[in-house]
C-alpha cells in the first residue's frame, strides 16, 4: 500500500494535480471495501464501507466516517453493524428530506449472495446517533442487494435501486442470474413495493441520475464484463431495458451522479474481460462458510485473446484498473472528459488484502457538493479508501482540455 499519505485521514494536495486534495482514510480493519459518500444535512460528508477480515466472512461490518465543513480531516471511523454471523456489506447512505439520515446495507451468509437481505437504520442527527437495524427489503427468488442511494421524485415518492442475485436450486451462486429493480415507497421508507427492471440479466449495481429534459438514466455494472450500460425512464419508475454504452465496464461497481450544468459524473474502471489475462472461479473462491477456506483456491483459468469475446456467464478477474471519472454534458450519449484519477494493474485474481496480493482501484462513489466540488472514495488494494476532494475549477480545466465529442 502507498504509505506516503498514511491512513491518518489528512487532506493534502495532490502532487502534479492544482485543485485537487487526497487522503486515506482512517483504517480499523485489515481489508476496507465499497465506499459510498454522501453531503449530509449539516454539511458534511459522509462515507460508509465495510471492513473486515475478507469480503463474506462474518467479521465483516460497516464502518462511518465524516469530514466536517471546511475540516482538512476525516474523524475516526465507528461500527454500525455487528452481526457476529452475516457479512454485512455495501452500506449507503440516503440523507432523507426530512432530515433523517438513512443507512442501508446487505447482509449474507458467508460468500452466498443469494442469501442477502437489506437492513436499514437511520439517524436524528446526521449520523451522531443511530437507532435499532432492521430488515428492510428481502425476496424470495434470491438474496436482495443495494449499492446506489435512492432518488427522491417531484411526488415525494422515494426509489431505490437494488439487484436481486437470483438462487439458482443446486448451484453455488456465481452471478450469472442476476437483475436488477427498483423498489418504491411512498409513505417515506415505511413500506415498499418491487418494480422489476426489463431484460436487466447481467446488469446490476444500478445508478439513477436525473436527466436534462425531467426523465431519468440509469447506469449498469455488467456481469459479463463488457460494457457500461444504460436505460431510461420518464417518470423513475418503469424502466427500459439497458442497452450497452461505448463505456467498458470489468464486473466491478461504477456510480453515476449529477454535476451542475446539466453534466452527469460517472466513476469507473476503464477496463473490461478484453483487458484479462485469466478468470476467477467466483468472486468468493477464496472463503467457506467458517471464514477463510483452509484449501487452496481453484487456479484462475487462464485465458487466450481469442476466447475472451466468447466467454459466456459471469466474468470475474478483469482488471480493476485504471480508475477513471467520466463526464457527459449530453444525458450519457458521449463521454468526452475521461479522467486518470488512478492507476495500477488493478489485479484482482485475489481478494486477500492481507498478503497485499490484492490491487485493485474499485468500487468508486462520485458526488458534487454545495461549493460545486466533487468528491471521489474508491477502494485502493481492498486495505483503505482513498478520497479525491477536486475543486470545480481543476474540473472545468480538465473538460475545457478534453477532445470534442465524436
Amino acid at each position: 500500500m502507498a504509505t506516503a499519505l498514511g491512513t491518518d485521514g489528512v487532506l493534502r494536495s495532490r502532487e502534479g494535480d492544482d485543485g485537487v486534495e487526497e487522503a486515506f482514510l482512517p483504517a480499523p480493519t485489515v481489508q476496507s471495501h465499497a465506499a459510498n459518500l454522501a453531503v449530509l444535512g449539516d454539511g458534511s460528508l459522509g462515507c460508509v464501507w465495510f471492513g473486515g477480515t475478507q469480503e463474506g466472512v462474518a467479521d465483516i461490518d460497516v464502518w462511518f466516517s465524516r469530514l466536517a465543513p471546511g475540516a482538512d480531516q476525516w474523524t475516526e471511523p465507528i461500527r454500525l453493524s455487528d452481526d457476529p454471523t452475516r457479512s454485512e456489506q455495501n452500506p449507503v447512505l440516503f440523507p432523507a428530506p426530512d432530515g433523517r439520515l438513512w443507512l442501508f446495507h446487505t447482509a449474507q451468509h458467508a460468500g452466498d449472495q443469494d442469501t442477502s437481505f437489506v437492513r436499514a437504520r437511520t439517524s436524528p442527527d446526521h449520523g451522531a446517533t443511530w437507532g435499532p437495524a432492521r430488515t428492510l427489503l428481502e425476496a424470495e427468488r434470491g438474496g436482495v442487494f443495494v449499492r446506489q442511494p435512492p432518488v427522491v421524485l417531484p411526488s415525494g415518492t422515494w426509489v431505490l435501486p437494488t439487484f436481486t442475485c437470483v438462487r439458482v436450486p443446486g448451484e453455488k451462486w456465481v452471478g450469472d442470474s442476476d437483475t436488477s429493480s427498483v423498489w418504491v415507497s411512498t409513505d417515506e421508507g415505511g413500506s415498499w413495493t418491487e418494480r422489476e427492471v426489463p431484460d436487466s440479466t447481467g446488469c446490476v449495481h444500478m445508478s439513477i441520475v436525473p436527466r436534462a429534459d425531467g426523465g431519468y438514466a440509469a447506469y449498469y455494472r455488467s456481469r459479463w464484463a463488457d460494457h457500461v450500460y444504460r436505460s431510461v425512464s420518464d417518470d423513475g419508475l418503469d424502466w427500459t431495458a439497458p442497452q450497452p454504452t461505448e463505456l467498458p465496464n470489468n464486473n466491478s461497481s461504477i456510480q453515476a451522479a449529477p454535476l451542475t450544468g446539466h453534466r452527469t459524473a460517472l466513476v469507473l474502471n476503464e477496463s473490461s474481460r478484453l483487458d484479462a489475462v485469466a478468470r476467477r472461479v467466483s468472486l468468493y473462491d477464496e472463503i467457506d462458510d467458517d471464514g477463510i477456506s483452509d484449501a487452496a483456491p481453484a487456479e484462475p483459468e487462464t485465458v487466450s485473446q481469442e476466447d475472451l469475446a466468447a466467454v459466456q456467464g459471469a466474468f470475474w478477474g478483469a482488471p480493476r484498473a485504471p480508475l477513471t471519472l467520466a463526464v457527459s454534458g449530453d444525458d450519457g450519449a458521449t463521454w468526452p472528459l475521461r479522467w486518470v484519477l488512478e492507476d495500477g494493474d488493478g489485479y484482482c485474481l485475489s481478494n486477500n488484502s492481507r498478503d497485499g496480493v490484492n490491487r485493485e482501484l474499485s468500487y468508486p462513489s462520485v458526488c458534487q457538493d454545495a461549493s460545486g466540488t466533487v468528491h471521489v472514495a474508491f477502494t485502493y488494494h481492498r486495505r483503505a479508501i482513498r478520497h479525491l476532494r477536486i475543486r470545480a475549477a481543476a474540473l472545468d480545466a480538465r473538460a475545457a482540455a478534453a477532445p470534442p465529442s465524436a
